[in-house]
């Protein structure tokens, strides 16, 4: 059970670090005020599923782990380029959608592989998933 939760809790904690990372890189794009305030809205939720992340990491003797670097650079280069292009509200909320839903997957597929996972990491990964449903659903009204 140790080994899945870890493993669980770690890519909870990745997940986590992406999605902040990603927001903020997004904020220096933003001009839509109300957009602004529900991804401010969405980063602390991030936040605070990422402390608890690392709260029952360390119960465990174990520390986070960030994103993979290939995906973070993959992220950004893709971002960037993106906004260059066309830096409006409607492509911020594609970009977010398509990030809330390749951690949708990546959450649900690890959850999948560690069934033997504590309740308590499983109850994290559930939040997250729904913290991103969520985000998403919130995101189709910028489209």
């Amino acid at each position: 059970m140790d080994k899945q939760t870890v493993t669980l809790l770690k890519e909870c904690n990745a997940g986590c670090k992406m999605a902040i990372n990603s927001m903020e890189r997004l904020s220096d794009f933003l001009m839509n005020g109300e957009l602004e305030q529900t991804l401010t809205t969405y980063k602390e939720q991030h936040k605070k599923l990422e402390e608890e992340s690392e709260k029952l990491l360390t119960e465990l003797g174990e520390s986070g782990q960030q994103p993979d670097k290939i995906a973070a650079a993959f992220s950004l280069i893709t971002t960037e380029v993106k906004l260059m292009v066309k830096d409006d509200s409607t492509q911020i909320a594609k970009l977010l959608m398509n990030g809330c839903n390749m951690g949708i997957q990546s959450i649900s597929e690890c959850m999948n592989k560690c069934p033997d996972a504590s309740h308590g990491s499983i109850s994290l990964a559930k939040k997250l998933v729904k913290c991103e449903e969520k985000l998403m659903e919130d995101m189709k009204k910028y489209l």
